[in-house]
């Protein structure tokens, strides 16, 4: 394959824009040397670069994309608001209208305030917990990679530089699924809230609802990733806990930028005029409600609904976990490319002879996977593959399992990098 223009286009993006891209997941160094694709555009499952080279896409837009590009439902609705209209000095119908629809699919939820992005929406719960309880700090799962691209959050990980250590000090951590663990944080702390995604484990789930209620913390659930891929009302929906707040994103606009806080009225009024409490500066953003992302996330709803898509999403992980364990397995493998998560969320895990997690080994694992014309940073699928894509993907895999074999009998997969590894999205150093 040829990537001449997408060096290139990568060189004069590193020129104008830091990183080269707009979000640090979609680096450059996130793939391997030379091999980073730059897109001119994408059709259900497929993407093109500028060199012309087509692509099996999975993770599409960083999991935003779950119905495939494109997708006709949701382009005709926006198509159909644009010519009315994007932004007024005044809430559109739209508003109105996008905010029953939510409620509906989200019934656990009282309220709800749109924006454009899932760190405003989740640093919005996290300041109205603060403001409902005059709690200040914020309890966070630490086995969960990512909440917010505000201090409070990123004062804690790899790359706290321009936070006040003042103010990552006001976050502590604890880990997902062990109750006592977060019965001594809440009892050792005066937390105002816990964040956490509700990946699995109901009971864990359920004892974490009830010590919230018993020590007035204020309990939200990071819907990103969970919000349609677990069920159309999220992980809440699916196994029936209840948060006090909780928040949307990415599937919810199949890649237009919208997202959601949602969640029980006494809270959310505290942003609202009908409150005789100090009020909190919640959500006033001038492009919050956009009345064409509006419109693309109440086709998704509608599309998720009609076309049984959450339950498409697990049969079409459910066959490529199966089809990339068993080719793991065949090339002797099985024990260092490991498919982990929910089939509508599968990621893998490329390890060393040791067992250990390995960038040298992800990388070799990614350029098979790209020369094989699969872009896969992750297994999480879309609605638009088809089983003739996953059995082709696997096909892929099986080649690259192949090749890992090799590297793992060298004990040396140096021969197969074409370059630098590829690098944690989180690190101090360029």
């Amino acid at each position: 394959m040829d990537f001449t223009n997408s060096r290139e286009a990568n060189k004069r993006l590193h020129d104008l824009v830091p990183g080269g891209a707009h979000t640090y997941a979609k680096g450059e160094d996130q793939y391997p040397e030379g091999m980073a694709p730059v897109i001119t555009h994408g059709r259900g499952a497929y993407v093109w670069d500028v060199d012309g080279n087509s692509y099996l896409e999975y993770g599409s837009g960083l999991r935003s994309v779950s119905l495939g590009h494109a997708h006709p439902r949701v382009t005709e609705a926006v198509r159909a608001q644009l010519d009315l209209g994007a932004n007024f000095v005044r809430p559109s119908v739209v508003e109105l209208e996008a905010a029953q629809r939510f409620l509906a699919t989200v019934p656990t939820a009282e309220m709800v305030k749109f924006a454009k992005n899932g760190s405003d929406v989740t640093t919005a719960a996290v300041r109205l917990a603060r403001a409902a309880t005059g709690r200040a700090l914020v309890g966070i799962c630490r086995d969960q990679p990512f909440f917010s691209t505000d201090d409070w959050f990123i004062g804690l990980t790899a790359m706290p530089a321009g936070i006040p250590s003042a103010v990552a000090e006001l976050t502590v951590t604890f880990p997902y699924g062990d109750l006592p663990a977060a019965e001594e944080l809440i009892t050792r702390h005066d937390l105002a809230c816990l964040v956490l995604e509700a990946t699995g484990r109901p009971d864990y789930l359920r004892g974490l609802r009830e010590l919230c209620t018993r020590h007035g913390v204020v309990l939200v659930f990071d819907e990103m990733i969970t919000g349609f891929r677990w069920s159309e009302a999220g992980a809440q929906g699916l196994y029936g806990v209840v948060p006090d707040l909780s928040t949307f994103g990415k599937a919810l606009g199949n890649g237009f930028a919208v997202s959601a806080l949602a969640g029980r009225r006494d809270l959310m009024e505290l942003g609202g005029l009908r409150d005789s409490r100090e009020r909190v500066f919640l959500l006033s953003t001038t492009h919050g409600a956009e009345t064409h992302a509006l419109a693309a996330a109440m086709a998704v709803q509608e599309t998720y609904t009609a076309e049984g898509v959450t339950a498409r999403l697990h049969e079409l992980g459910a066959r490529l976990a199966a089809g990339v364990r068993a080719v793991a397995a065949d090339a002797g493998v099985g024990e260092h490319v490991v498919v982990r998560g929910r089939e509508s969320n599968l990621v893998f895990a490329t390890l060393d002879n040791a067992g250990r997690p390995s960038q040298e080994y992800r990388t070799l694992f990614l350029r098979q996977l790209v020369t094989g014309g699969v872009l896969g940073p992750s297994f999480v699928v879309s609605a638009a593959l088809s089983e003739q894509d996953v059995d082709r993907t696997v096909e892929v895999v099986a080649g690259a399992c192949a090749v890992y074999r090799r590297a793992l009998d060298a004990d040396d997969p140096t021969p197969w990098l074409g370059g630098r590894p590829v690098r944690p999205v989180f690190r101090r150093y360029a």
